[in-house]
C-alpha cells in the first residue's frame, strides 16, 4: 500500500529498544494502538526471532532493522533468513556496493517466494542520523558533503533494485525528488518540538518530515520514554492529522 493512502498512525514506526522479550510484549500490548513496530540489534539478538513470532500473532507489521553489513554472500544469506520470518522491511548498509545491495534483494525475494510468504522490502541505509557533517568529514575521512553522499547512497540502493532508503528527514525532500515517488523513504530522527533530540543530530518535526517527502517516521523515545506513551502517540498522530 503506498503511504500517502495511510492514516498518519500507520506511518508511524515504533522502535523496541528494550532488552528482553518481555519488557518488548508489555510496551506493544501497552500500544495497541501502533501497527508497525522496529526490532533492532539489541533486541533481535538478545531475544531471537520470538518477538517476530509475537508480532505476527498480534497482527503487526514488522521492520526488522539489523543494518546488514559483510560480503555479498553472507548478506545474502541473512536476507534470505530473515524473509523467511515474513517481516515487511528490512535493512542492509548501502556501503555494502551493488553487489552485495542486488543479492540481498534476491535472496531475500527467493527465500520468501519459495515460502509462500510476502517478500519484504529491503531498505538501504545512508547516513545514521547520528552522524554530523563533521564526524563524516573528520572522522570518516568522507570527501564530500553529507547530502550529497547521503543522495549517492541512495541512488545506489535505487539502482541496485532496492525498494528504498532509510534517511534523515533532512535529506528527503532531495531524495524524493530524484529518485521518484515509488522509492520508500524511512526517516529516524523524527522529534516533536516537545521532546528532546537525544543523540540524534539531524533531526526534523514529524509533520516537517512527511512534508520533505518521507514515507515512514521512526519516532522512538518520544513515545516509548514518555510517562504516558499512549498519550505521546496519540499526540504525535493529532499533530500529523492537522498538518
Amino acid at each position: 500500500m503506498r503511504s500517502a493512502n495511510l492514516a498518519p498512525a500507520e506511518r508511524i514506526i515504533v522502535p523496541l529498544d528494550v532488552p528482553t522479550v518481555e519488557a518488548a510484549v508489555a510496551l506493544i500490548d501497552r500500544l495497541p494502538q501502533v501497527t508497525f513496530w522496529k526490532v533492532g540489534l539489541e533486541l533481535f539478538v538478545s531475544s531471537g526471532a520470538s518477538v517476530l513470532q509475537v508480532l505476527k500473532q498480534r497482527h503487526k507489521r514488522i521492520f526488522l532493522d539489523l543494518k546488514l553489513h559483510d560480503i555479498p554472500n553472507t548478506v545474502a544469506g541473512a536476507a534470505a533468513a530473515a524473509a523467511r520470518y515474513g517481516v515487511d522491511l528490512l535493512t542492509v548498509h548501502a556501503t555494502n556496493g551493488s553487489a552485495g545491495l542486488a543479492t540481498a534483494q534476491t535472496a531475500a525475494t527467493d527465500a520468501a517466494t519459495a515460502a509462500g510468504l510476502m517478500p519484504p522490502q529491503i531498505i538501504a541505509v545512508t547516513v545514521l542520523t547520528s552522524i554530523d557533517a563533521r564526524t563524516l568529514a573528520f572522522e570518516l575521512k568522507v570527501p564530500i558533503e553529507l547530502p550529497e553522499y547521503a543522495l549517492n547512497l541512495a541512488m545506489l540502493a535505487r539502482d541496485s533494485g532496492l525498494a528504498g532508503a532509510v534517511c534523515s528527514p533532512q535529506e528527503a525532500s532531495q531524495l524524493r525528488d530524484v529518485c521518484g515517488r515509488d522509492f520508500v523513504l524511512v526517516c529516524p530522527g523524527v522529534r516533536p518540538s516537545w521532546a528532546i533530540k537525544g543523540d540524534q543530530k539531524r533531526v526534523m518535526t514529524p509533520a516537517a518530515a512527511l512534508a520533505a517527502g518521507a514515507d515512514y517516521l521512526v519516532i522512538g523515545r518520544p513515545i516509548t520514554a514518555a510517562a504516558d506513551p499512549v498519550a505521546a502517540f496519540e499526540r504525535i498522530c493529532g499533530e500529523l492529522e492537522l498538518s
